[in-house]
């Protein structure tokens, strides 16, 4: 062996042992667009948790004096109908988006992952009954089975993220299905049944760790999906009830008023447009940096 091949080695040997969970957070802070998204949500993020420290002024106090003034250095957002800060009410609205589009997900993952293992696992008439139900449940439009379930909840945004969760849960049970047909036929899964493990320890403790990443990024484009729904049901007087703030009551407020007061529709509007525009790149991002053959 030569001088100058002996560094290389340490190197190589760093590499090899280099963790996957590395090697994909390295692809994907080499992608722009994704880190644009990823810093784009941690902003939103951080905003709605910090909301009572950041707003100007109380998001549901009115002033007849100052309705529908335009964009100011005291009002930097202007104000709407009632004379309310338009700044304040998008920083608190974020909290409704993001909280509704989190829980929604949640819900889908809660309700979707155990069905598909189950259908994509057991096979048979398991299989077949779970798959007709969510074909069943896909028929359907995503958005118009959220406002036909929110409509039969009632109006609240408690009940629009349930509406919400159950319109997404036949994605993930479909998802976690195809993904477990592909990976029971694995060898490592054939030699942990070869060991006696019992059914529900191979689909959670082998599978399921397996087709995580799948998961994760059709979480992040469900959470976008999600966000859109809620201020759509919100628009339609569904999901978050006045006076408390939402993107998408108050671009239903703002449609009266489009041409005398433009801003109260510009700013929500462009919320809505940022967070989900973010959370598409994120999501990107993450399936080209959780694909393992990509170098």
């Amino acid at each position: 062996m030569t001088d100058a091949a002996l560094p290389a080695a340490p190197i190589a040997q760093a590499n090899e042992l280099d963790s996957p969970a590395r090697r994909a957070r390295r692809r994907l802070f080499k992608r722009k667009a994704a880190v644009f998204g990823l810093v784009m949500i941690t902003l939103f993020v951080g905003i709605a948790l910090l909301a009572p420290f950041v707003v100007p002024y109380d998001p549901i106090a009115t002033s007849w004096s100052l309705v529908r003034k335009p964009p100011t250095a005291a009002h930097w957002f202007g104000t709407d109908e009632l004379g309310r800060d338009i700044l304040s009410r998008v920083v608190y609205g974020a909290r409704a988006s993001l909280l509704a589009g989190l829980i929604s997900v949640a819900i889908a993952l809660g309700v979707g992952i155990p069905l598909g293992l189950l259908a994509g696992y057991r096979g048979g008439f398991v299989d077949a009954l779970i798959s007709r139900m969510t074909d069943a449940m896909l028929a359907c439009p995503f958005l118009i089975l959220a406002i036909a379930l929110a409509a039969f909840l009632g109006p609240s945004l408690g009940n629009a993220m349930i509406a919400i969760g159950i319109s997404a849960t036949p994605i993930f049970i479909r998802l976690t299905r195809g993904q477990v047909l592909n990976v029971k036929a694995e060898d490592y899964v054939e030699a942990a049944r070869a060991l006696g493990n019992p059914p529900w320890r191979i689909a959670f403790s082998h599978i399921l760790p397996n087709i995580l990443p799948a998961l994760l990024v059709q979480a992040t484009l469900s959470i976008a999906a999600a966000i859109i729904a809620e201020a759509a049901l919100s628009f339609l007087g569904l999901g978050q009830q006045p006076p408390a703030p939402s993107w998408g009551s108050m671009l239903n407020a703002a449609q009266r008023f489009l041409t005398q007061a433009p801003w109260m529709a510009l700013w929500p509007g462009l919320a809505i447009f940022l967070v989900v525009l973010s959370l598409n790149l994120l999501g990107d991002g993450l399936r080209d940096a959780l694909d393992p053959r990509q170098r």
